[in-house]
């Protein structure tokens, strides 16, 4: 009676052990797309609607063969910045491009161009200052809220020298206008939300001691 149990005790701490095998197995040979991902500034980037802050996107990932080359270029041109700025951490950077980006929005809608000045490179902060002032001659005034950013991903990185540039894509949800001397809309409407799409520069020399990233360009992708 007592050897029948112990037998049967192995015979089902056997049948256990397999089934825990077998669920281990299932699980760890493949993916759920749940994985803790290492930083990494090559991976894949989600799509426009994930707000993922730790996933970086390099052009031309989902390109046909015939863009390989410019893929191949992107990516030696990150991995020659990792290389020459071994502090540069994209995560860090990409916190960093989103507080610039809030604040030069807000500056740019206030009109506070000493808030611009330190962010901004001395040719695009003429730029910016040029359309202040000339908004302020013509009496208007802007409105702009960022209601929401969706994503903040970098989608190139160019090392020319010690000088490095790194373009970010901003896709944000906006509540935009601009008001004349009255009150009046002339552009924009304040009770809709608009989804806009920006493609910014920083830039830094990477010899120097300044940590700090300017802003030296800004467009929208081209459709």
């Amino acid at each position: 009676m007592g050897d029948g149990s112990a037998l049967f005790e192995i015979i089902l701490f056997a049948i256990l052990a397999g089934f825990l095998v077998f669920k281990l197995r299932s699980v760890l040979g493949k993916r759920t797309g749940h994985e803790e991902r290492h930083s990494d500034p090559f991976s894949q980037a989600p799509e426009q609607g994930n707000t993922s802050d730790n996933v970086i996107q390099l052009p031309g990932r989902d390109a046909d063969n015939g863009d390989a080359d410019q893929q191949d270029g992107e990516l030696s041109e990150a991995m020659r910045l990792k290389m020459a700025d071994p502090s540069f951490d994209e995560i860090e950077f990409l916190k960093g491009a989103r507080t610039a980006f809030e604040w030069v929005v807000e500056s740019f809608a206030k009109g506070d161009q000493e808030a611009l000045r330190p962010l901004l490179a001395d040719d695009l902060m003429s730029a910016f200052a040029g359309a202040i002032d000339a908004r302020e001659q013509a009496g208007e005034t802007q409105e702009t809220t960022i209601s929401s950013m969706r994503s903040a991903l970098i989608s190139e990185v160019h090392l020319d020298g010690s000088i490095a540039r790194v373009t970010v894509e901003f896709i944000t949800d906006q509540v935009k206008a601009t008001r004349a001397e009255d009150g009046s809309v002339v552009d924009g409407d304040p009770d809709k939300i608009e989804t806009v799409t920006d493609l910014w520069t920083f830039e830094r020399d990477i010899s120097g001691r300044d940590p700090n990233w300017r802003l030296v360009a800004t467009r929208v992708p081209e459709e």
